[in-house]
């Protein structure tokens, strides 16, 4: 969700997390209780506590754009529908939602993403408190041996 550091990096382990989060949680609890529609339900959940989240950061002094609110829904959407449909095998369920959630959720965040202010100008804008060492200036070393006797 904290998109200003690399981005392809970031997009790519949310995606994995956010589709396993979805996926597992939701099928778990529908293989359980039969009740149909819960992905929707615990998307709707995660969008929430994530808009909660993105509320208490701009409460902090950060830009609005931030923490970027996943696209859940449609995919949980589509995962209650693959339910739906394969209501009597319980494995084809957790094969194709699980398929479908995987491929729509990153393609629903891609496009989430690409509406987003400029990650690395925010990441410029706003930079962490401690540099990394990676990112830690170093001084040049031109002519500092130049009148040493050595």
């Amino acid at each position: 969700i904290f998109y200003t550091d690399w981005a392809w990096t970031s997009f790519v382990v949310f995606s994995i997390s956010q589709s396993t989060m979805l996926v597992v949680g939701a099928i778990y609890y529908m293989l359980f209780t039969g009740v149909p529609g819960t992905a929707t339900y615990y998307a709707t959940i995660m969008t929430i506590y994530t808009w909660v989240a993105k509320g208490a950061w701009f409460a902090l002094g950060y830009p609005y754009d931030f923490v970027v609110v996943p696209v859940w829904i449609p995919s949980a959407m589509l995962l209650d529908l693959a339910y739906w449909a394969t209501r009597r095998n319980k494995h084809a369920a957790i094969l194709i939602g699980g398929v479908l959630v995987g491929m729509s959720l990153p393609l629903f965040n891609m496009i989430n993403l690409l509406l987003v202010a400029d990650p690395l100008e925010m990441a410029f804008k706003y930079p962490r408190p401690t540099l990394p060492p990676y990112m830690t200036p170093i001084e040049p070393q031109v002519g500092k041996f130049y009148n040493s006797p050595v």
